[in-house]
Formats: C-alpha cells, sequence, structure tokens
C-alpha cells in the first residue's frame, strides 16, 4: 500500500523534533453544489528542527515515532 502523501502549512514549532501541520481538504458537497472547507491537525517528525511557523511543506506517513506522531516530513513544498 502506498504511503500518503499531504500537503499543509506548519501551526506550531514549539517542540522538539516535531511540527504541527494544518491540512485542508475541500470538495464540492454533493447535495449543495458548495464547496466545503474541512481541516485537520497532523503532528510530524522533523528532526533538524528546519521548519518554523507559516512555511509550506509535505508530510508521508511512516511507523509510529510516539504517541501522537506517525507522520514525517519530506520536503518543502513549492509554489
Amino acid at each position: 500500500m502506498p504511503k500518503r502523501i499531504l500537503q499543509g502549512t506548519v501551526t506550531s514549532d514549539k517542540n522538539e523534533q516535531t511540527v504541527t501541520v494544518l491540512v485542508e481538504r475541500r470538495f464540492t458537497h454533493p447535495m449543495m453544489k458548495k464547496t466545503v472547507r474541512f481541516t485537520k491537525k497532523y503532528r510530524a517528525h522533523d528532526p533538524e528542527n528546519r521548519f518554523k511557523v507559516g512555511d509550506q511543506i509535505r508530510i508521508e506517513e511512516c511507523a509510529p515515532i510516539s504517541k501522537t506522531k506517525r507522520w514525517r516530513v519530506v520536503t518543502e513544498a513549492s509554489a
């Protein structure tokens, strides 16, 4: 099974080697035909503490690193 890759914005970098990433999903509601925004926060492993609040990054699924971390930072998202 391929690993999922998501793109989002760093909302917190206060913890050591961890960033909190806000991922937004947009889709059209099947009945109302209105665009719906759905957001979710993920905690990702950032071993070098490279990324700061506001950075656009990509995260990838991985084996559990801690109680809450199941994602790893892949790269900075291109514009």
